[in-house]
């Protein structure tokens, strides 16, 4: 699979592709944004590794570029406690996020997570793509990762693939409480503390994308349930 790393900090950058190459991957680098645009133009990367603060701009215009297509996995890298660039990476499109400093280990682990359900969703697609789910008036298109509103042809919502996991999984069980757990282990694949941080990030930016389209309300100490608008 090949793997794009946007990072600016040489070091950083060959060590991750030394690391990705051992694995298997093949990996372009770029130093900033201007770079990164071209590589994209030069080959789509079925998986992108973006710094959110790059000398020439900021990591999501790469992340919006990126998710023009919707088969890249993107993963964002942030600074520790930049809560707002995660926001804005995960509204721009990334499908995850690692916060620096990272071990090599987790990262990793996360790049070969997305990898592998990449290669699930294409190996189970089938050739006229996934049937868009109706939960209301909302259309959710699962293989472009759109929620549109059937009375309302202005209403047209890109979703990062979690956030379109998220969605799905509530919408299909909409009369039932749907458990952190499940949601976890469904997304994430991995009940733990750090995943469920990121749980947390996630729904924020869904629900903050639905806005009054749909209500995903808390149901305490469970989990959650999607509430259709009236």
């Amino acid at each position: 699979m090949r793997v794009l790393v946007c990072e600016d900090d040489d070091g950083v950058a060959r060590g991750l592709s030394r690391a990705l190459t051992r694995e298997g991957y093949k990996v372009a680098r770029a130093a900033g944004v201007v770079e990164a645009m071209e590589r994209i133009d030069e080959q789509v990367p079925e998986i992108a590794l973006v710094d959110m603060t790059l000398p020439d701009g900021h990591g999501a215009e790469v992340v919006r570029r990126l998710r023009q297509h919707p088969s890249t996995a993107i993963l964002i890298v942030t600074a520790r406690g930049e809560e707002r660039d995660r926001v804005i990476g995960l509204r721009a499109g990334a499908d995850d996020y690692v916060v620096k400093p990272f071990s090599l280990a987790e990262l990793m682990a996360r790049i070969e997570a997305v990898a592998r359900r990449t290669r699930q969703l294409r190996r189970v697609l089938p050739p006229g793509g996934l049937p868009d789910l109706h939960a209301g008036a909302l259309v959710i298109d699962p293989v472009g990762r759109r929620v549109r509103h059937e009375h309302d042809e202005t209403v047209d919502i890109a979703l990062t693939a979690k956030e379109c996991q998220i969605l799905v999984i509530l919408a299909e069980q909409r009369d039932s409480v749907v458990t952190r757990e499940h949601l976890l282990d469904q997304v994430w694949g991995s009940v733990s503390p750090l995943n469920s941080r990121t749980l947390d990030t996630h729904m924020a930016a869904l629900r903050a994308k639905l806005g009054e389209l749909a209500r995903v309300a808390t149901v305490r100490g469970v989990g959650y349930r999607f509430d259709e608008a009236g």
